[in-house]
């Protein structure tokens, strides 16, 4: 498959890591035909020549999920129009690099909560069909540790959503990763403001589509986590009127630097042309800024039962307590019998240590100056 850019990690003020290369798949290779080909159009075909390699691979396997799909929909089509998601979803939203993936991760342990995993998400066109035979013979492909931060990655483990809905060929802001040196991508979809009616109906029924397949799957309540659904709650509050929200933030001189660190890698990674960074420090800034702004907005939407704040530093100090506070507010109910199965993961991962990042004096004034009221309104210290 796809040769990607795996980074071992050692940051210094988010410099571009050390790269180690490695075999291992590429995430377009997930994609539909139609979903490749508009990508590619949409970008003039602009890939590298180093990368053409990653791009014949690409085309082959769209072909091979698009005849997977269609075998799918012959097999589970009847079923999946009659599936309906009983109980509104639990949504995890906040900035990238605030600890979201470990909120979802233990919202996992729930028996009660279903969530896309990895290989859904990448295989979102037909997993109903594949993915007891397909996850054997690809564990082998799959990288040890995500790229951004070293965390264990499975076929099994609890992943973003949106990068199923890329598969699916919906616009998304994450195809931005593709072509890097390009304008960033599909913008609008990350809060679906000023979409056409048209527009925002597709988008509406290909996320629906995806959770009904989970919902096939497995009728539990679905747990979903994904940073641009931060932007997206009043759409989800209209799809989804008895939906939970827990936000979870973090010190933004911390998710500053993690945030550039993880776009960095996953552009070394999965990009189809070689990164030159131009603007991204600018564009991290403007998202952050974009995103807490919809986060204010959001509040005025939910009831307060069905919304709850968490951070993530008091989260890591006291996960039983932080999570008990959680399950009480929104009234999940049944902690006590997760609690055993918490406990056992956190002695498992006990030994994880999080990156550490030293900021230039510019950088950390640079986020003083723009993020300063994002640092006082969670309670965070203003430094240097």
């Amino acid at each position: 498959m796809g040769r990607a850019e795996i980074v071992s990690e050692q940051p210094a003020a988010f410099g571009i890591s050390q790269i180690k290369r490695d075999w291992t798949l590429n995430i377009w290779e997930g994609l539909n035909f139609f979903a490749w080909l508009r990508l590619l159009i949409r970008n003039r075909f602009a890939v590298h020549w180093s990368f053409w390699y990653i791009a014949c691979i690409v085309t082959v396997v769209s072909f091979l999920n698009t005849t997977l799909h269609y075998l799918q929909e012959l097999f589970y089509g009847r079923r999946l129009r009659r599936t309906r998601i009983r109980e509104d979803p639990l949504f995890i939203i906040g900035h990238w690099r605030t600890g979201t993936t470990f909120l979802h991760q233990l919202l996992a342990l729930d028996d009660r909560h279903t969530y896309p995993n990895t290989y859904e998400c990448f295989a979102p066109n037909h997993f109903l069909l594949t993915e007891r035979f397909f996850t054997r013979w690809l564990s082998a492909l799959l990288p040890k540790r995500r790229p951004m931060d070293n965390m264990p990655v499975g076929w099994e483990r609890p992943q973003e959503d949106e990068f199923a809905l890329c598969m699916l060929g919906l616009p998304s802001p994450y195809l931005t990763i593709a072509f890097p040196n390009h304008a960033p991508q599909c913008q609008e979809y990350f809060d679906l403001e000023g979409l056409s009616p048209e527009a925002l109906y597709r988008w509406k029924k290909g996320f629906m589509g995806f959770l009904r397949r989970l919902t096939l799957k497995s009728p539990k309540r679905l747990v979903l986590k994904s940073p641009p659904h931060t932007c997206r709650v009043r759409v989800l509050v209209e799809m989804f009127p008895d939906a939970r929200f827990v936000h979870i933030v973090r010190d933004p001189y911390v998710v500053f630097p993690s945030t550039m660190n993880m776009r960095k890698s996953l552009y070394e990674a999965h990009g189809l042309q070689r990164p030159t960074f131009s603007g991204l420090e600018e564009y991290v800034f403007g998202t952050f800024n974009h995103l807490y702004e919809n986060v204010d907005a959001a509040r005025k939407l939910i009831d307060p039962a069905r919304f709850y704040e968490i951070r993530y530093e008091d989260l890591v100090r006291d996960p039983v307590g932080e999570m008990r506070g959680l399950y009480e507010h929104l009234r999940l109910g049944g902690f006590d019998e997760v609690e055993p199965r918490l406990k056992r993961y956190l002695a498992a991962i006990a030994g994880y240590e999080t990156n550490r990042y030293q900021l230039s004096p510019r950088l950390r004034a640079e986020i003083t100056r723009r993020l300063g009221w994002v640092i006082r309104k969670y309670g965070y210290e203003i430094t240097g």
